[in-house]
């Protein structure tokens, strides 16, 4: 089971990573030819090794840093019209499975001392 969130959690965020890019460089950028909005997918690598190597503390802050990805979307599909909106809903989809995958294994790896607080 830890392997498996493991390996939805990196998938997500590797997915999350690749659509931002595309997005901001490609798909629907705010301005022709990219905007600097590209910067949001390279704050995404800093926690990607620590999430591939099963870092159960990178999982516990990245499960409430996902929170803004998942705000940008809900704005993004809200405000936006086309493409852009519908890149905002996937940009939900991603983070709602990233947080959740995230949360179960930070619960799931939690040490036995930890648990009985809780």
């Amino acid at each position: 089971m830890i392997r498996t969130l493991q390996f939805v959690a990196s998938a997500s965020l590797i997915a999350l990573i690749f659509l931002n890019l595309a997005w901001e460089l490609w798909l629907a950028p705010l301005k022709p030819g990219g905007s600097w909005l590209v910067l949001k997918a390279v704050v995404l690598l800093i926690p990607l090794m620590g999430i591939l190597k099963g870092r159960r503390y990178t999982y516990q802050w990245m499960s409430m840093f996902i929170l803004l990805y998942f705000t940008e979307g809900i704005m993004r599909a809200w405000s936006d019209k086309g493409l852009s909106a519908t890149l905002g809903l996937i940009e939900i989809g991603l983070s709602v499975v990233f947080f959740l995958a995230a949360i179960s294994f930070a619960k799931l790896t939690a040490t036995s001392q930890t648990r009985t607080r809780t």
